[in-house]
């Protein structure tokens, strides 16, 4: 497997007194960068954070590049199938020479990024005062709620990552000294799994972005990681079930897809010309904005979804799921409107498409509810009360 990347530094100190400031470290499997994908955008919040507070190390992971041909997925994930070895946890594993080979010294605070990482607590623990796992996920949940999504050998696949999981969670969670959820809902499933008893709700978060002022086009938008199995579950579920009848009650509204990895769901979507994939954008905000809708099918998740608080930055009206909006506190009829079954998701946008005080109702208080909970700086008062 490859090396970590080498660990960038920063430093900054303490308000007042010009000491210089207590040191952290954050190890992260994605890069800590805004934009670059619901896992980096959180973690850029939880390491500027740090920053403000403490001097540091950052330790990442370079893997080597792995086939996604499907049959060499197959064949990979086969193996991990057997072993009971879920694919992210295998993924990052064996790196603990390289990640000791970065830490310089004693830290106030280790901080773990995915449970993915989790088993690297071992290598942390004698050299933090404070061990720290943030859980952009219940891997467990995660794995579940999408086996009971999907059918066949993807399904019994995941129902069988999910009891791994589960094992995984018993070994991992107690030996850290503060685990952060991004809701009380996964807080409640990890107190429900370990009885920890320090689980504190750190909420996903945005920068407080301007509102863009782009016009609207005739058009509903779905965005996210395009490769990501519940992003590529709820393309298949919307196509199949869904925009047929859309298509029919809306005979000229566009469905964009945007986000990284497109050549994931092409395959699904191909043959209409009314849908569009569009791929990555440089301002994910900002294009949303320029849609009437934003639609969010998720059938399986855990967390909960940038997607939503980004279509909220930028005003526009959301339709979800009930799992895709779980943990955000939104209000069903006043920030965002839920339907599971196919039909009822299909009135629900045919409603907001042809009333536009609806649509600008639905996202002026969604962009209220975002601004009110969900910019940085109100997620960095609950690692305040946590501690950090």
């Amino acid at each position: 497997m490859g090396q970590p990347g080498e660990p960038a530094h920063s430093s900054a100190n303490r308000a007042g007194g010009g000491a210089a400031s207590p040191r952290a470290f954050f190890l992260s499997p994605e890069g800590a960068t805004p934009g670059c994908g619901g896992g980096s955008l959180r973690s850029a919040c939880l390491a500027e954070y740090l920053r403000r507070k403490y001097t540091v190390d950052v330790a990442g992971f370079e893997l080597p590049p792995h086939s996604k041909a499907t049959g060499a997925r197959i064949w990979r994930n086969g193996l991990r199938l057997l072993r009971g070895r879920p694919p992210l946890f295998d993924r990052y594993s064996g790196f603990e020479d390289q990640i000791a080979a970065q830490i310089r010294g004693r830290y106030t605070v280790a901080v773990i990024e995915h449970f993915w990482c989790a088993a690297y607590a071992e290598v942390l623990r004698p050299h933090a005062d404070l061990l720290v796992l943030d859980l952009h996920n219940i891997e467990s949940e995660l794995a579940w709620s999408h086996a009971n999504a999907t059918r066949g050998l993807e399904s019994l696949a995941f129902r069988r990552f999910a009891a791994a999981y589960r094992r995984l969670d018993q070994d991992w969670l107690r030996r850290f000294d503060l685990i952060l959820a991004v809701s009380a809902e996964d807080a409640r499933r990890v107190k429900n799994a370990v009885n920890h008893p320090n689980v504190q709700v750190f909420p996903n978060a945005l920068p407080e972005i301007p509102r863009p002022d782009v016009a609207e086009t005739n058009s509903m938008v779905f965005s996210g990681n395009l490769e990501y199995h519940p992003n590529v579950e709820a393309v298949r579920w919307f196509r199949s079930r869904v925009w047929p009848l859309v298509r029919e009650s809306c005979p000229t509204l566009e469905w964009q897809l945007i986000g990284r990895h497109p050549e994931a769901i092409r395959r699904l979507v191909d043959g209409d010309e009314r849908i569009r994939v569009i791929g990555p954008v440089e301002n994910a905000v900002e294009t949303l904005a320029s849609a009437k809708i934003c639609i969010v099918p998720l059938r399986s998740g855990s967390g909960t979804r940038f997607k939503i608080l980004e279509a909220w930055a930028a005003a526009r009206a959301v339709v979800s799921t009930s799992i895709g909006a779980e943990g955000l506190g939104a209000e069903p009829g006043r920030h965002v409107l839920l339907a599971d079954r196919p039909e009822a998701f299909a009135e629900a946008i045919a409603s907001l498409n042809a009333e536009p005080a609806l649509r600008a109702r639905l996202g002026a208080a969604g962009r209220e509810l975002y601004l009110d909970r969900y910019v940085w700086s109100k997620a960095w008062q609950a690692l305040e009360r946590a501690g950090l």
